[in-house]
């Protein structure tokens, strides 16, 4: 009598005779496609290894480039709005939160920061909601109330961003 060995894909089986002593059958017939040999595992973990390598750092920076493009939006929003009261008052605002006032200001700074009165009239504030921040080092943006640099703002953030610029330079 012979024994019956089942080979073949499932949906696909097909019955084969083998004639042996005892029905034996050469057990490395059936083990050849049982799994991944210890190479093939080896070299996927190193592709794998690799891979990792290069994209890991890309990522780990993509939180301070964010702040950094956030600072850069936060600055051109900030720095819009002091032309604008510029524009509107005829001065510049004495402090950062002048723009984020529900009312006019009292007083506001020529370019030789001397005091100048606000007409209530010419103001058409507010100007921003919110006086926004410094994302990198989390504290509030530089506001410049002395000549000659009257009514700038920059970055108080020391050092430089990921690209070598410095901060103070936004």
């Amino acid at each position: 009598m012979g024994c019956f060995l089942v080979t073949g894909l499932p949906g696909d089986l097909q019955e084969t005779t083998v004639e042996a002593d005892n029905c034996r059958v050469n057990r490395n017939f059936l083990d050849k496609r049982a799994g991944f040999t210890l190479v093939e595992l080896l070299i996927v973990i190193v592709i794998l290894a690799v891979l990792a390598a290069i994209a890991i750092p890309r990522f780990m920076s993509a939180g301070i480039r964010s702040k950094e493009a956030s600072l850069k939006a936060n600055l051109k929003l900030t720095r819009n709005a002091i032309q604008s009261f510029n524009a509107d008052c005829g001065s510049y605002p004495a402090t950062l939160d002048d723009l984020a006032a529900t009312s006019a200001p009292a007083t506001g700074l020529t370019s030789a920061a001397s005091s100048r009165a606000i007409s209530s009239s010419d103001w058409h504030g507010p100007y921003l909601s919110t006086v926004p921040s410094d994302p990198v080092s989390g504290s509030g943006l530089k506001y410049s109330a002395t000549a000659p640099a009257v009514g700038t703002v920059g970055s108080a953030t020391p050092g430089n961003d990921s690209g070598g610029v410095p901060y103070t330079s936004y």
